[in-house]
């Protein structure tokens, strides 16, 4: 015997099968099967990025080089033949003349003790600049990686929000479709939910391709494969910075972009000084013993030798200058670099501190508006009213979870942007 209901019996039934449908709105949408943590990917970020690795060679490099700025030239080993005849009858005869003689000796430069001095320098302003560019790098792949985790994490909950309004979305054409065969619907509910959910498959399919897209840039990051690649845990407190604003601008000379400029200047510094030791003469001093045939006498030579830097005005004060001019330049670099980091800082903030407001009003305001309206319009569907706008309400409330799963992902990116702009230490003070 088959069992008749009412149209009102059907959409109370209808009704209990979206309520379960929703039940699993906020469950997993796409499986795992490697799970990171935000604390440790910026751990493995910073143990396997090939930058970093790169630039501690080049530290090293600096190092190994200023180790021997300051030394010696090797001494140099001479060895000839004085006064050969080349002409008569005794051309290139050793034995028949006096003067002839076998000769060889020792000879050092020296340097003048200003041109080592500046070259150290130099060399130790070198390793400087190395260091800051690896604490710089440092910096900039936990920002990135940060970034990337943060994509991913806000493109998941994201991809969450659409999977759930699938199963919804496929209940309601399963509804439309039983009440226009019930005679109590109509063709256009029954196409608009089919379009409906076309719509939604569509809006799946490219979300899915950002969580693949985020996947990949964070198993960059991590040095491992992206299949499977997924975030795990809570992100940290994108409301609150590990350094306010007013110590970030105030200490806008100790942040990565900006780390090496200092530096950098201390290496132009350290030119012009080598510049100027360049009018310091060198020095060098050599000994060579001469051997005679015949049984002449040998011969002991010792030599003494000096630079005269008598041109300096068209040499040495050119270089001078040079270097001077470069100095200037750097200088300039510098200023405009931490002009645009300055604005950089202000336009984050500004975008930060927007994102937070929006994010606040909708927490506070709008989602428990759009849920009042979806409960309303279910109690009004309960009492037999149309169900259409219900769904509206329903599928605009999704829209703004949606919207504020994007809105957590910005946030996160902005906050990552400005987080690792100081060195840890200097950011927990």
């Amino acid at each position: 015997m088959s069992i008749l209901l009412s149209p009102l019996c059907r959409r109370r039934h209808a009704l209990a099968g979206i309520a379960l449908a929703s039940v699993f709105l906020v469950g997993p949408a796409w499986a795992a099967t490697q799970v990171v943590g935000f604390d440790e990917a910026m751990r493995l970020a910073v143990e396997r990025a090939p930058e970093l690795d790169a630039r501690r060679s080049q530290t090293e490099a600096a190092r190994q080089e200023a180790v021997r700025a300051a030394a010696l030239p090797d001494p140099k080993l001479r060895a000839g033949i004085d006064n050969l005849p080349v002409t008569g009858a005794d051309a290139f005869s050793i034995n028949a003349d006096e003067m002839t003689m076998k000769r060889i000796g020792l000879m050092q430069e020296f340097p003048a003790r200003a041109k080592r001095q500046a070259r150290q320098a130099l060399a130790d302003r070198t390793v400087e600049e190395a260091r800051a560019l690896t604490v710089a790098e440092q910096l900039a792949v936990r920002q990135s990686a940060a970034q990337a985790w943060v994509s991913l994490w806000a493109a998941g909950r994201e991809l969450g929000a659409l999977t759930g309004l699938r199963e919804q979305s496929a209940l309601a054409v399963r509804i439309s479709k039983a009440e226009l065969r019930g005679g109590v619907g109509t063709a256009v509910d029954a196409l608009a939910t089919q379009s409906a959910a076309l719509e939604l498959e569509g809006r799946i399919d490219a979300t899915e391709a950002a969580v693949d897209a985020a996947r990949g840039s964070l198993a960059r990051w991590l040095g491992a494969a992206p299949e499977g690649l997924s975030t795990a845990g809570a992100p940290p407190d994108f409301n609150t910075l590990p350094s306010d604003e007013s110590t970030l601008l105030a200490s806008v000379d100790r942040i990565g972009p900006l780390l090496a400029w200092q530096a950098r200047e201390a290496v132009a510094e350290a030119q012009v000084s080598l510049a100027s030791a360049e009018k310091r003469p060198d020095w060098s001093i050599g000994a060579a013993y001469g051997r005679r045939e015949g049984g002449r006498s040998d011969m002991l030579l010792l030599e003494f030798s000096i630079g005269l830097p008598l041109f300096a005005a068209n040499r040495q004060d050119r270089g001078v200058a040079a270097r001077r001019a470069e100095l200037e330049a750097v200088a300039f670099s510098h200023e405009a670099a931490r002009r645009a980091q300055v604005e950089a800082i202000r336009r984050a903030l500004a975008q930060w501190k927007g994102l937070k407001r929006q994010i606040e009003l909708k927490e506070q305001q709008q989602l428990p508006l759009a849920r009042d309206r979806a409960q309303v319009a279910i109690a009004s569907y309960e009492g037999g009213g149309e169900l259409q706008p219900w769904l509206l309400a329903r599928r605009d409330e999704l829209e703004l979870h949606i919207l504020h799963a994007r809105d957590l992902g910005e946030l996160g990116s902005a906050w990552a942007a400005l987080a690792f702009l100081l060195p840890a230490q200097e950011a927990q003070r």
